[in-house]
């Protein structure tokens, strides 16, 4: 366990021995910091991934050169397999670069993560949002029931004074680009405004932005976008499911720099 996980946990013993705090509280806290846990040993799990292949294309290189030394006193008899050693060192120092490259890219969304936990602390703490990794993306995640009222796009006061805050801090995270998404469960909704929960989930997306915005955010970095009751993070089949499901997320985009090299994919395609 992290020196600054253990540090909160002993602090979150203490408090809630003070203040009394239920049984239930305390085991869904400490479930809560060993998700966050696992989700930073993963990241750091594929930095050090990186750093081993690094490793292993760093000793291949040495191995080459070293080949092309002693080839070099037989030139005229081994000039072909010099050639072929050459162009492998040189696909082999270009996969090097491309490593580092994915590495320096793992360190900075692990740095990123950690960064937006602590910034928004407060708010994951009291259940208002959720800083997470689903699918690869980063994204954070507020239920519907701190926003909207049911059917209702308008922000609810506590919706608009989390929205704010949230904006406040993604003000900061230069170089990125977010794309709120609205999320319903899977009861229809059929009335003059919205015919369906598309309609529904994507005015709400839309609200949010807006907000942020007037929050300091850039409108050129946001988007929005409605699913519906197509993306569900839970079984619509329970109360807490259906709770779960209606939700806005705010996700980071990748950057394109952190993606592969398309050259390289498509000189593959062509071999």
């Amino acid at each position: 366990m992290q020196p600054n996980i253990r540090s909160f946990l002993l602090i979150l013993l203490g408090a809630s021995a003070l203040a009394c705090v239920t049984s239930g509280t305390y085991d869904k806290k400490v479930a809560e910091l060993n998700q966050s846990l696992e989700r930073e040993k993963a990241l750091t799990g594929q930095r050090d991934d990186l750093q081993k292949r690094i490793d292993a294309a760093t000793a291949l290189i040495a191995d080459l050169k070293n080949r092309l030394a002693k080839l070099g006193q037989d030139v005229e008899g081994l000039s072909g397999e010099r050639s072929q050693l050459q162009g492998s060192l040189a696909s082999t120092q270009a996969q090097l670069a491309e490593l580092e490259k994915q590495k320096a890219a793992a360190e900075a969304r692990a740095a990123t993560f950690r960064t937006l936990v602590e910034k928004l602390r407060s708010m994951v703490d009291s259940g208002k949002i959720k800083v997470t990794i689903r699918n690869g993306r980063m994204l954070l995640a507020l239920p519907n029931d701190v926003l909207f009222d049911s059917g209702k796009t308008a922000l609810k006061a506590d919706g608009k004074d989390a929205i704010g805050k949230i904006a406040q801090v993604l003000a900061t995270i230069g170089d990125r680009h977010f794309l709120v998404g609205g999320h319903t469960d899977n009861v229809p909704i059929k009335n003059a405004k919205f015919p369906s929960n598309w309609e529904l989930s994507t005015a709400r997306a839309v609200e949010v932005v807006k907000l942020l915005i007037a929050g300091g955010m850039k409108p050129q970095v946001l988007g929005a976008a409605g699913y519906a009751e197509a993306d569900p993070v839970a079984s619509n089949d329970t109360p807490d499911g259906k709770a779960l499901n209606r939700r806005i997320e705010i996700v980071l985009e990748p950057n394109l720099s952190d993606l592969p090299n398309l050259d390289s994919l498509i000189a593959g395609d062509k071999k």
